[in-house]
């Protein structure tokens, strides 16, 4: 083990509009950053581009580290294999009858689409009782037949869950046995497999899922690990998971619903990381790209994990993720005026194709990019686009027509709406993981980054009391840098499901020892170096008789019964305040993560040295005016040639290669060590 990394890096980070490149070599102490359009088509072909735009040798690596929006992309379009699911006589339709939830919580009207159709879904005899024990012996006769059939409708992928596998896996791993001799390919996924808990629903969907995107996540990871040794490289591709740990190229497909937010997971791991350096290890993370934004929060430089995230209305992925809220406002995000004459902005959004008016690829409808560029808040000469930019007088005229004259404003009031409506939206996606989860967002610094991320961060933060906005060096490529500096990490669930007085505590810590010796031969076989291994313990439990979970963590894998009836009824108090003595409380599931923590890189050298000025004066380039509450002549300063104790009061832009970040009036920011700059907001200390 070492603690400072070694060796050549390269993190790579698809998005939705931007495929983002961070190169590190400690040997020569060298950074490169490149920033290209995704291509949407084949993500392959922009992560090559990537490599190209940055000048590095792919032969010369000694490691990639990969996040992907494959599989995330592929369940919200619902571009998903054709797949088909066997299951236990009479519980075909599980997957669609769900919770009793609506998409709308306060409407009548709605669309829910299982994520495989009914007529692919097929029944078999057999039955396991919740307790494990076998009620109707599996019909092998039956099973050849249905899979048969699904090989004839043209599946690619197959799912096979079955009732109560949790507790007793024998019949789904006898099924996949026989599966695999009828089967075309190895696209199969046993459910207990991929989660071991209970709750049928959440297990099923998981599972579906997986099947569904395993195909797309493995042609295209082969496909990209082809080209990349076509060009020499030689070692290990490795792909962020969605709970911000990486995985083999070569095994990643087999858990392929664990790739889902692996984009957002890498940023929200490069935050905790920069935070924790820079002393401030409470954070809320926003991350605004081009066409969303994502949220998280992160106490004590450790990003909360979730095993309950819902990627939308009636499709929970219940395999541990970065626990990330997206909301459809990005620098994309299309502005309108609804039926109602109502200024609406997002979820649709102008995407990198068109894209924004103003960058010059043919759209025409009205963004929060185009906002910001017609309020000065961005530079049209450094706009990364790929194409020649438009005139201001395009853009302001797109706002007088489609928006000013419905809601009674001229043009520049209009893009003044569409930022205050825009901050209100993502103001609101903080809220929920800060104030839903009983957290004071003024307890936390705000993690700025993205592309458009700093444009908005100060009036978020102004929005929400939160007292200082912490903007790192390179917030536009944070995810590619999340891709570098992440950990190993494997996850491991294990369903117990009774009440806690009836729990033999012998076998808690027994399956605790057992996740805790399969998470350190897992990370033994990645062929990455790290610096140290640590080992968290949690459980979820919940009141008999209630339905939700509350997760607890540990300090040791050995709890008595005492300590986790003490544990749960501290941490249900703190969440709802309010105690529940005469309740019975239930063990649900046990949880360990084994992580694997990647040796130091010196984040300072994301800024070269040599460009920083003497003086903070010759590091201003201009003076733009800019709209605030009125026009304001306000001073542009380029980041890189910041002096490094930098002090700058607002108004103030300040821009680099790949974001801007608006300092609003009162507003103050200091450089730190690492070149990150600490905002502290106006009227709040």
């Amino acid at each position: 083990m070492t603690d400072e990394l070694t060796g050549a890096f390269a993190g790579i980070d698809v998005g939705g509009t931007f495929t983002d490149l961070v190169f590190y070599d400690s040997r020569a102490s060298a950074v490169k950053l490149a920033k290209v359009p995704t291509t949407l088509d084949n993500q392959a072909t922009g992560v090559l581009a990537a490599l190209d735009a940055a000048s590095v040798d792919a032969a010369a690596l000694d490691l990639i580290v990969h996040g992907t929006t494959t599989t995330t992309n592929a369940v919200l379009e619902r571009r998903l294999c054709k797949t088909g699911l066997i299951t236990t006589q009479g519980f075909r339709d599980v997957l669609e009858l769900g919770r009793r939830t609506r998409p709308h919580a306060y409407g009548m009207t709605g669309q829910f689409r299982p994520i495989i159709p009914r007529d692919l879904r097929l029944e078999i005899p057999e039955r396991l009782l919740a307790d494990g024990s076998v009620y109707l012996p599996l019909d092998e006769d039956a099973l050849r037949v249905a899979l048969s059939e699904l090989v004839e409708k043209g599946c690619e992928a197959l799912v096979i869950h079955f009732l109560h596998a949790y507790a007793n896996p024998a019949h789904e791993i006898r099924a996949g046995e026989i599966a695999r001799e009828i089967w075309p390919n190895g696209n199969i996924t046993l459910g207990h497999a991929l989660i071991s808990e209970s709750r049928e629903y959440e297990r099923g969907v998981t599972a579906a899922v997986n099947a569904s995107v395993q195909p797309l996540l493995r042609r295209y990871v082969e496909r990209l690990a082809d080209r990349l040794s076509e060009r020499g490289y030689g070692r290990d591709l490795l792909v962020m998971n969605g709970n911000g740990g990486m995985v083999s190229a070569r095994v990643v497909a087999e858990e392929a619903a664990k790739t889902v937010m692996s984009g957002p997971a890498s940023g929200v791991m490069a935050a905790a990381y920069t935070g924790r350096r820079a002393g401030i290890p409470d954070l809320l993370t926003y991350d605004m790209g081009g066409t969303s934004t994502d949220v998280a929060m992160i106490r004590g430089a450790d990003p909360a994990v979730s095993h309950e995230i819902e990627i939308e209305y009636a499709m929970p992925i219940h395999v541990p993720m970065v626990d990330v809220r997206t909301v459809g406002a990005g620098g994309g995000s299309i502005a309108r005026v609804d039926a109602a004459g109502l200024l609406q902005v997002g979820p649709e959004s102008a995407g990198s194709v068109p894209g924004p008016i103003c960058y010059g690829k043919g759209g025409t409808e009205p963004t929060i990019s185009d906002a910001n560029m017609l309020l000065g808040r961005m530079n049209p000469e450094r706009l990364n686009t790929g194409a020649d930019g438009v005139s201001l007088e395009t853009i302001r005229a797109a706002f007088a027509e489609t928006l000013g004259d419905r809601l009674g404003l001229d043009a520049t009031e209009s893009a003044a709406a569409v930022l205050r409506i825009a901050t209100a939206k993502m103001a609101d996606a903080v809220r929920m993981v800060s104030v839903s989860l009983g957290e004071d967002p003024r307890d936390f610094a705000l993690f700025a980054f993205g592309g458009a991320g700093p444009l908005h961060a100060c009036a978020i933060a102004r929005e929400l009391g939160v007292p200082r906005v912490l903007v790192p060096a390179r917030p536009g490529i944070t995810n590619a840098l999340g891709c570098i500096v992440a950990d190993l990490r494997h996850d491991y669930v294990a369903t117990v499901n009774r009440p806690l007085d009836t729990c033999d505590m012998g076998e808690v810590h027994a399956i605790f020892a057992r996740q805790t010796e399969e998470g350190r031969a897992a990370i033994a076989r990645e062929r990455v170096e790290i610096a140290e291994l640590r080992v968290t313990h949690s459980v979820e439990m919940r009141f008999i008789g209630q339905t939700h979970l509350l997760r607890v963590p540990l300090a040791s894998a050995t709890p008595s019964r005492a300590d986790l009836q003490a544990l749960f009824e501290d941490a249900y108090f703190r969440r709802f305040q309010v105690r529940l003595p005469e309740i019975r409380p239930a063990l649900v599931n046990l949880n360990t993560s084994v992580i694997g923590r990647r040796p130091e890189i010196d984040l300072s050298a994301l800024i070269d040295a040599a460009g920083r000025k003497a003086r903070l004066a010759e590091a201003q380039t201009g003076t733009r005016r800019v709209y605030f509450e009125g026009w304001t002549d306000t001073p542009v300063y380029w980041r890189d040639h910041l002096p490094p104790e930098a002090i700058l009061t607002g108004p103030a832009i300040v821009e680099q290669m790949d974001c801007t970040l608006v300092l609003e009036p009162g507003d103050r920011a200091a450089q730190d060590g690492d070149g990150n700059l600490i905002v502290t907001v106006a009227g709040r200390s």
